[in-house]
């Protein structure tokens, strides 16, 4: 019991005490009347301000401004008839606490007048019982213009702070559903294609293999080397995002495409000129899936990659001679072609998709490197 009221007292110090004097301090001005009449009165509102000033705090809406002025009545009553302004503290305070700008402001501003006005009043009457307690009635007024403000900055800092917490659990909860969505598309990309070549190969093999041994054993030396290379390729994405340039990608798109026995023609008047590696490794890994795709869906016999480098932008143009199946389907599920949108949109980049006589889909990138001579790529 001991313990509860020393953590009590320990987070809420004095204050307790204060409202608690507050509460009983009414009743020793009313008793200073010699009317009985007005002892009874003076007992009444104090009563009825309490019950009042709970209605308030649990109210919502326009009878918060209706029990607030009945609030402020009571206070002006008892300054006037028992010298007691101490119901401005508990005005202040529920005041300080309303949520509602345009509330707060109307009813401080009424409350702020409507206490001035009874000080003042009291002032020229001369009212000795008042003046004996002027330096706490000058405090009283004060806390009465500052203590709305600091309660009210409070509670909207309180409510701010409150919403930086739940925007930084969201925003964390995002990047942690972000950092999957990216794992698993880089699984697709990296191990997908991997995959499927050992699987091309693997075929292959079975299909030579007693036509022609010797290139049987090549197709599986090359299986057991993309298997080895996909393992070191995982380990590498566990630790960190692999950069990846574009013409390593072109080696192994050749390597896929002639696995698939599917004909490459490949379009690349220069090499990519002073691109960041953030661009190059984007293009590498839509460049990779449009491949996977081809080989995958298309049924195609031939595949053509085109890749140039404009002033103003980079455009990839994969296109082949075969049928994309379920192309609707294609589009609306799985890791591929969402995974490249959401790759290209990151660098403002898009991604065109045309199904007359094959498929064809074009990447168009900004050119990031702004510095590069105009004639030297046109």
């Amino acid at each position: 019991m001991l313990k509860k009221y020393f953590a009590f007292q320990k987070i809420s110090g004095i204050t307790p005490y204060l409202w608690t004097v507050l509460c009983i301090l009414p009743f020793y001005f009313i008793f200073q009347s010699s009317s009985t009449i007005k002892i009874i009165v003076g007992i009444l509102l104090t009563v009825l301000f309490f019950v009042f000033y709970r209605i308030a705090f649990i109210s919502k809406g326009w009878p918060v401004y209706l029990w607030t002025l009945i609030l402020i009545a009571i206070s002006i009553t008892s300054t006037s008839l028992f010298s007691y302004v101490y119901f401005a503290f508990f005005l202040a305070y529920f005041i300080g606490n309303i949520k509602d700008r345009i509330a707060f402001f109307t009813l401080y501003f009424i409350h702020l007048i409507s206490t001035s006005v009874s000080i003042n009043s009291s002032i020229l009457l001369r009212d000795d019982l008042f003046l004996k307690q002027l330096p706490f009635v000058i405090v009283a007024w004060i806390s009465v213009i500052l203590l709305p403000f600091t309660l009210h900055n409070r509670k909207e800092r309180g409510q701010l702070e409150e919403k930086l917490e739940d925007a930084n659990k969201r925003i964390s909860e995002l990047s942690k559903l972000e950092e999957r969505e990216r794992i698993a598309r880089d699984l697709h990309d990296t191990l997908g294609q991997k995959l499927s070549l050992i699987g091309l190969k693997s075929d292959l093999a079975r299909k030579i293999i007693y036509k022609d041994p010797e290139q049987a054993r090549t197709e599986l030396k090359d299986v057991q080397q993309t298997a080895r290379t996909a393992l070191n390729e995982v380990r590498k994405m566990v630790s960190a995002m692999r950069g990846i340039r574009l013409k390593e990608e072109i080696v192994r798109i050749q390597q896929i495409l002639k696995a698939a026995e599917i004909e490459l023609v490949l379009e690349q008047k220069r090499p990519l000129t002073k691109t960041t590696l953030l661009t190059e490794n984007i293009l590498s890994m839509c460049l990779k899936e449009a491949i996977n795709n081809v080989v995958k869906h298309s049924g195609a016999t031939s595949c053509f990659v085109s890749i140039e480098q404009a002033w103003n932008e980079i455009r990839v143009t994969v296109r082949d001679n075969g049928i994309f199946k379920n192309p609707d389907e294609g589009l609306a599920k799985g890791y591929g072609l969402i995974g490249m949108k959401e790759r290209l949109e990151f660098i403002n980049g898009s991604l065109e998709m045309q199904m007359t006589g094959g498929t064809t889909l074009i990447i168009k990138v900004p050119n990031d490197s702004k510095h590069i001579d105009r004639e030297e790529l046109e």
